[in-house]
């Protein structure tokens, strides 16, 4: 029996344009807080901290049936595709199904 499922997206991009961390900070703010509003998802940077073109972002939404959990992660990597502000150069995805009882 399944209690609902969390998909997992984590992708790498390159940010062609930018020119220190301070632009980079605002752009991955602006694309955390587009993707955290649209898809009611939980959003990280999660590596290259330190690197001006770089960035690697992780997200995670929960629903309740795999299909509608996988459909939001999908939809949520097209809007990453589709922004030019950066390149997605790299991305892995899982969807996870919670069993067990709860506590």
């Amino acid at each position: 029996m399944s209690f609902g499922h969390v998909g997992i997206l984590t992708v790498d991009l390159h940010l062609p344009d930018g020119s220190s961390l301070k632009t980079k900070r605002k752009e991955l703010h602006r694309v955390k807080a587009a993707l955290a509003r649209r898809f009611a998802c939980a959003v990280a940077e999660v590596d290259h901290h330190d690197l001006w073109q770089r960035a690697r972002l992780t997200l995670a939404v929960v629903g309740r049936a795999a299909g509608e959990t996988d459909e939001r992660v999908s939809d949520a990597l097209r809007m990453l595709h589709s922004d030019e502000a950066f390149q997605v150069v790299g991305e892995a995805r899982e969807l996870i199904a919670v069993s067990g009882e709860p506590y």
